[in-house]
């Protein structure tokens, strides 16, 4: 999964350099607002990537001393800098760019450029979204986009889809703007399409900020993989009953995992030994992920 978050970051830093460049190239010809806004856009989209990767740099580094679990959280820390990022940056210079030009209106000149702009800019993006889709896909199985965000372990994927998504749509929001701007040569629409820009972004930013948050402070396993993994315990000849099992992710591919066991009566601690030896690799082997292990030997007497 790593590799395939790396895999989409670094195509979409690449693609929104490339049209932050032009946009603001093209936003100095013309003086479009809703240029300006798209510009400031892909410039934070790029500068977010760049968190992200870095992110999951972090995140990589094994356990130290003062980490005994590793650093794999890092990635959610930083995936709630990119939304904090988004709705500051993005959005808020957006709407005040574009507030600014709905009160002093500038008409657009050479309209022709943004909308070549716009063209490329579209392309780039529509790259960049089908690399991170493919990712995305590939791991949200049979769920739909919404369960697969909200039960996503890996932001640096799915902020990627969340910020070509709002890029795309603010595209098409700026190309409305500019073109009704022109047409009816009434500049303050060019200002009011950058404020919706402001406002995508900053409704994106809350969205993703809500999902890093709940990462950070700590989720569950999937359903399916705490059943499963349930299952396997349950599956060893020492075993007559479980407790609570408890997961939490500590990174995208970081799972602790605290089950309590009821064993049968009549076996040796030699024998709880070999047990708990089974019952790791039962689970290890096919869920990998599942890192940490603390398996509490219950009294089959509690209630």
């Amino acid at each position: 999964m790593a590799a395939e978050s790396k895999r989409a970051i670094v195509a979409a830093i690449a693609g929104n350099l490339a049209i932050a460049t032009i946009k603001f190239v093209a936003a100095g010809f013309t003086g479009s607002s809703a240029m300006i806004s798209e510009g400031i856009h892909s410039l934070v989209d790029t500068g977010n990537g760049v968190l992200l990767f870095y992110g999951l740099r972090r995140g990589a580094r094994p356990a130290d001393e003062e980490h005994v679990f590793g650093h794999g959280m890092e990635v959610y820390f930083w995936s709630l800098i990119v939304a904090i990022s988004i709705f500051a940056v993005g959005g808020g210079m957006s709407v005040y760019e574009g507030i600014t030009h709905i009160i002093h209106p500038t008409h657009i000149g050479t309209a022709y450029i943004n909308y070549i702009v716009l063209g490329l800019s579209a392309v780039f993006e529509g790259m960049s979204f089908t690399v991170a889709w493919r990712a995305f896909k590939q791991n949200r199985g049979s769920r739909s986009v919404v369960a697969a965000i909200r039960r996503g372990k890996d932001p640096s994927l799915f902020t990627v889809v969340f910020e070509d998504s709002a890029a795309l749509l603010g595209l098409a929001v700026a190309f409305i703007g500019v073109l009704l701007s022109d047409v009816l040569d009434m500049p303050e629409l060019d200002g009011a399409a950058s404020v919706v820009i402001g406002l995508i972004l900053v409704s994106a930013a809350v969205w993703l900020a809500a999902e890093s948050r709940s990462l950070l402070v700590g989720e569950v396993a999937d359903p399916e993989i705490v059943e499963a993994l349930r299952g396997a315990a349950l599956g060893d000849p020492a075993v007559m009953d479980l407790g609570e099992v408890l997961t939490m992710h500590l990174g995208p591919d970081q799972i602790l995992l605290n089950i309590e066991v009821t064993f049968r009566p009549g076996i040796t601690v030699e024998d709880v030994d070999s047990a708990v030896r089974r019952i790791e690799q039962r689970i290890q082997i096919p869920y990998p992920q599942v890192t940490h292990i603390f398996i509490e030997v219950r009294n089959r007497q509690t209630p």
